[in-house]
């Protein structure tokens, strides 16, 4: 009897991702801070394109999702006209217990792939680089404090698609990944007083495949 086992020559590095991030603020607005363990969740699935002979180095292209947070001591104040202004929470003196705003995005990744990967070897060193682009599906905000509870959702003054460079690298299932935004998370309408609140996203973590 033959027991040889059959090796694919063909074989794909198609995955199953989840990761999980520590998402920074950057670029805040004066006397704008951070508060709390800001989060991350992302997941999807990724097709891989290899380009070379050996299938060690390739594309992949991807389709996803994220659930994000944000604490921090910008407040979201709806006015008698209903639109929304920004007021910094410690600037007015206001205590507060949670002040958070969260996003919800379509993820479209595409990644440039090395890999030490073979047809036998599904344990092995990877690079992936790229860049992603979200579409924002939904936005929530959330305080209490002093004013009580308040909620806003699906904010007009976010950016309705976000986008920035990725970096995951690591070994079988355990790898660190960064996500560096290019663009801001709010558009130039959000304001504090007379500054724009141009603060972009910047996520750290670890990041799971699954073939």
């Amino acid at each position: 009897m033959d027991t040889t086992k059959a090796v694919d020559t063909k074989y794909r590095e198609d995955q199953f991702y989840l990761a999980i991030t520590y998402n920074l603020l950057a670029q805040k607005p004066n006397n704008v801070k951070q508060t709390g363990f800001s989060s991350g969740f992302h997941f999807g699935y990724i097709r891989d394109f290899p380009l070379n002979e050996r299938r060690n180095f390739g594309l992949g292209l991807g389709l996803g999702a994220s659930i994000n947070s944000y604490n921090h001591n910008i407040f979201l104040s709806e006015n008698t006209s209903g639109e929304i202004e920004y007021i910094n929470l410690s600037d007015a003196d206001i205590n507060y217990t949670k002040n958070k705003f969260s996003t919800y995005l379509l993820e479209m990744p595409l990644e440039v792939r090395w890999r030490t990967s073979t047809a036998e070897e599904y344990k092995f060193w990877r690079i992936y680089t790229g860049f992603k682009v979200g579409y924002l599906l939904a936005s929530s905000t959330k305080f209490k404090g002093d004013l009580g509870k308040i909620k806003h959702s699906n904010i007009k003054s976010f950016n309705e698609f976000q986008y920035g460079l990725t970096f995951s690298a690591g070994y079988n299932t355990w790898n660190f990944h960064l996500y560096y935004s290019l663009n801001s998370i709010l558009s130039s309408d959000a304001r504090l007083g007379e500054q724009a609140i141009d603060m972009y996203a910047v996520k750290f973590g670890l990041i799971f495949y699954i073939l």
